[in-house]
């Protein structure tokens, strides 16, 4: 076992839908609600309850609007959420690479 601390994972990222989200946003400017529930494959609850606990977190930003007569809401991975997401994705390398390195030493 060694000394260094084990990687600091987004407490708001372990969820895989959170992350799945996080990830989905970090590739456009701004999903509409329906667009992140379907890729998600969740019901609206689950995808309201998800956006708002990154809302809180400060990981996402939501607006909202109308297109015709219908509401919509959009939402957009902030700068923390995207710099929270690279380093949540550095963590999860870090811990495989460990694991690895582990593995290769025990097979020594």
């Amino acid at each position: 076992m060694t000394d260094t601390p084990p990687p600091a994972l987004d407490r708001e990222l372990q969820h895989p839908t959170r992350l799945a989200l996080v990830a989905y946003l970090s590739s456009c400017t701004e999903a509409e609600f329906g667009v992140l529930r379907d890729y998600c494959g969740i019901s609206d609850s689950v995808t309201s309850k998800t956006v708002s606990a990154l809302e809180k977190a400060g990981h996402v930003s939501v607006r909202k609007g109308y297109v015709a007569k219908r509401p919509r809401t959009w939402v957009a991975l902030t700068r923390e959420g995207r710099r929270a997401l690279q380093a949540h994705l550095a963590a999860l390398e870090e811990i495989v690479t460990a694991a690895r390195r582990a593995g290769a030493e025990q097979q020594g």
